[in-house]
């Protein structure tokens, strides 16, 4: 299951961006994920808590938005989804086609929980 990997190294990003942000915690990670990047979306939801057990992600929900697979012919320009990596452009039947979405994995947001920082004297 090499989504449980993807997770740590996701965490590890988001623990990343809290440090940088002085986040005490993070409650919320949206992520895009492409059709063809290989990743099983249900598999990483499960790995996911599990990497970040003991971070500052321990509570955070996971939000998956699922990015379909487009492509575009290089010879007319038409653009179509694609299911698969094996194209066939529909409107000219060329071969010569690059796939424009569908093989994301980034962070998209966090929503982080930044305490805010006391003046002198408070208490």
């Amino acid at each position: 299951m090499h989504e449980l990997s993807i997770a740590e190294a996701l965490v590890g990003e988001v623990a990343a961006a809290a440090e940088r942000e002085r986040a005490v915690a993070v409650s919320r990670v949206v992520i895009l994920l492409g059709a063809l990047s290989g990743v099983d979306p249900e598999a990483l939801r499960a790995a996911f808590p599990v990497a970040a057990d003991g971070s500052r992600a321990a509570e955070a929900e996971l939000i998956i938005d699922e990015v379909a697979a487009r492509v575009r012919c290089r010879l007319c320009g038409h653009v179509w989804r694609a299911d698969d990596y094996a194209a066939v452009c529909g409107a000219c039947g060329g071969a010569e086609v690059d796939f424009i979405a569908g093989r994301e994995l980034h962070i998209k947001a966090l929503e982080l929980s930044v305490e805010e920082e006391r003046q002198v004297g408070d208490v």
